[in-house]
């Protein structure tokens, strides 16, 4: 239990710190925002922590990174802040549940990522229609899922590499 709570705490940190280092040097770089969008770069450390560490890290890693980030920094926006803490819990509670599945890592990313834009997307059709949230728009999600393709992908290959690091080296250390 200890080693879940110190994987979610270092999840949150690194979830709240990469888009920072991303957004600086897409100010750097000229590019903007748009190398965070590109890359989500907080959706990484909650999927990996899920699928390492459980559904209970992955999905607290999930709903405290938002909050923390925008506690912190103003990023995201209180507007859009509800959905993506609704779509982080998901991710990491979803890769949690699937850590102890025999499925190939990559599959269990992908379900979990289908798992969290649907969240999101129904979050954000429960905010426009139910609190009469003018200010969002479900377009923005198709868009959204659109412009980080290359994210999704980095962590379709970057993440089963690391938690493939991580069980080698777990089986070496108990032999």
């Amino acid at each position: 239990m200890r080693a879940q709570c110190v994987a979610a705490v270092l999840a949150v940190i690194v979830a709240v710190a990469l888009p920072q280092i991303f957004h600086i040097i897409g100010d750097f770089t000229g590019v903007g925002k748009s190398l965070g969008v590109a890359f989500l770069p907080m959706h990484l450390p909650i999927l990996f922590v899920g699928l390492i560490a459980g559904p209970i890290a992955g999905a607290s890693a999930g709903l405290l990174s938002p909050l923390t980030s925008m506690l912190l920094s103003g990023m995201p926006v209180m507007a859009r802040l509800p959905l993506m803490m609704a779509e982080l819990f998901t991710y990491g509670l979803v890769a949690g549940a699937l850590r102890r599945t025999s499925l190939p890592t990559t599959v269990k990313l992908i379900i979990a990522q289908i798992a969290g834009r649907v969240v999101y997307m129904g979050a954000t059709a429960l905010a426009i229609y139910a609190f009469s949230r003018t200010d969002l728009g479900i377009i923005s999600g198709l868009v959204g899922l659109k412009s980080g393709l290359f994210g999704v992908a980095l962590q379709c290959v970057l993440i089963p590499l690391l938690v493939y690091r991580i069980e080698n080296t777990n089986k070496k250390e108990q032999l």
